[in-house]
């Protein structure tokens, strides 16, 4: 088998948004009935569009968005009307007047300088929505791995039913041949009770697989997010297309730590938020310097009286408006230590996340390692077993040979195929988890 070698490069942070955004638009497809077929990249197309944890990460970033615009709408003007209308009737000196009074109004207000507060609440605000971009491209990293390993679990437990009913048939065939033998009364009949305990005891392994596979098969189905209850779909279980394949990769741990580094999005997703806080620091900071604004206002009023009608008048008012809170009770400088407080805890926060990233990586490393000894291991082993129950059966058939050894060795090579398809499963899972820990994109999703 041929020896893929990863090499890993940083991601660069366009090409990471971009793909996230595409993520994000992507619309959420129908449910769709349980399909006849199922790979598994269309099992990991599905999950992008349906896995709950990556739709409600889109949420978040559609909520991210609101908060920019919220943000940002104090570097634009701020426009508003006004309006009133009266009936009014005055009594005075044996006079009597009826008239309507109205006003109309517009006004409208600009911050010109606030300290900076607006520009860094601005800023701060696109840093949590770059951070909720990425939040999302990790919450697929991490859904896509749960994908990945509930059909490989699928696969394994399919697999497993195919060994034991395998085992199964050669008891069968070994009890018929010995039910022969004891008919033609070469063997005991504890040879022949023998037999048949053996196949009694094969049913109970085959029992517990069938189960093992239609519980793989929910926990996948959690995993996509497919949520059809319709009466044909109850039943109905897809045909799972795959195999449970080995083909050695090498990794190598220095370069992972490097990529891991560079590329997990979990650890950007950190800094961005550091920087998030830095930036209320400085809109922490606005409240020791004044505000200025621009104002300007247009109004037409009409205000009858008894001695005077000189009909609606219009004003126009232009100008600048200040606020600066000379002394506030040392509030301010209370906003301004809890900021720097939660900046602190956020580098805090960062650094403890680039010790778990790099022990994830040891221990994604490690499992590879031995995942990689196991599945090399056990394909000898499922060679020998399987020459050890040819022979046994060709000694049985000559009589050099006892009923037990032509069962144990049944028994061991069920055991050699067992072992075989775990290893093959856990090689898979562990590269797959090595992929995720070092921050690359799924294979399906990355091409």
């Amino acid at each position: 088998m041929k020896s893929a070698r990863h090499h890993f490069t940083p991601l660069r942070s366009v090409a990471l948004l971009a793909f996230a955004v595409a993520s994000l638009r992507a619309a959420t497809a129908p449910q769709q009935p349980v399909p006849d077929e199922l790979d598994l990249k269309t099992a990991i197309g599905f999950a992008i569009e349906n896995n709950f944890a990556i739709r409600q990460a889109r949420e978040r970033i559609k909520q991210q968005d609101g908060i920019v615009i919220e943000v940002s709408a104090r570097q634009i003007p701020t426009v508003s009307a006004s309006g009133s209308a009266q009936r009014m009737r005055t009594e005075a000196l044996n006079l009597t007047m009826e008239d309507n009074a109205w006003s109309i109004g517009l006004s409208a207000s600009q911050v010109l300088y606030a300290g900076g507060g607006v520009r860094s609440g601005v800023k701060g605000a696109k840093f949590a929505r770059e951070a909720a971009l990425l939040d999302l491209q990790s919450v697929i990293n991490d859904a896509l791995l749960g994908v990945r390993t509930s059909f490989y679990n699928v696969l394994l437990a399919r697999e497993k039913i195919t060994v034991q009913e395998s085992n199964l048939q050669l008891l069968q065939e070994q009890l018929k041949t010995t039910s022969d033998r004891f008919d033609a009364g070469t063997v005991s009949s504890f040879e022949k009770l023998r037999a048949e305990v053996a196949v009694a005891n094969a049913k109970v392994p085959l029992i517990t697989a069938r189960n093992d596979y239609r519980l793989a098969i929910e926990a996948l189905r959690q995993a996509l997010g497919f949520t059809s209850n319709k009466k044909e779909d109850i039943r109905k279980i897809p045909n799972f297309v795959g195999t449970l394949d080995y083909t050695p990769a090498s990794f190598d741990l220095q370069a992972a730590f490097d990529a891991a580094h560079a590329n997990r999005p979990d650890l950007a997703r950190l800094a961005k938020l550091t920087a998030t806080r830095e930036e209320a620091v400085t809109s922490a900071r606005a409240g020791y310097l004044p505000t200025v604004s621009a104002v300007g206002g247009w109004q037409r009023a009409n205000t009858p009286s008894l001695f005077s009608n000189v009909g609606p008048v219009s004003n126009w008012v232009i100008g600048l408006q200040s606020q600066w809170n000379i002394f506030d009770g040392r509030a301010t400088a209370g906003r301004v230590a809890q900021a720097r407080s939660v900046v602190e805890q956020s580098r805090l926060a960062e650094t403890e996340a680039q010790l778990a990233a790099e022990v994830e990586v040891r221990r994604a490393f490690s499992d590879w390692q031995q995942a990689t000894e196991l599945a090399d291991a056990s394909q000898k082993v499922v060679e020998q077993a399987t020459e050890a129950v040819r022979l046994a059966n060709a000694r049985y058939s000559a009589g050099t040979s006892t009923q037990l050894d032509v069962l144990q060795s049944q028994v061991d090579l069920t055991t050699a195929r067992t072992n075989q398809l775990q290893a093959y499963y856990g090689y898979n899972v562990a590269v797959a988890s090595l992929r995720k820990a070092i921050g690359q994109a799924d294979s399906f999703v990355a091409n």
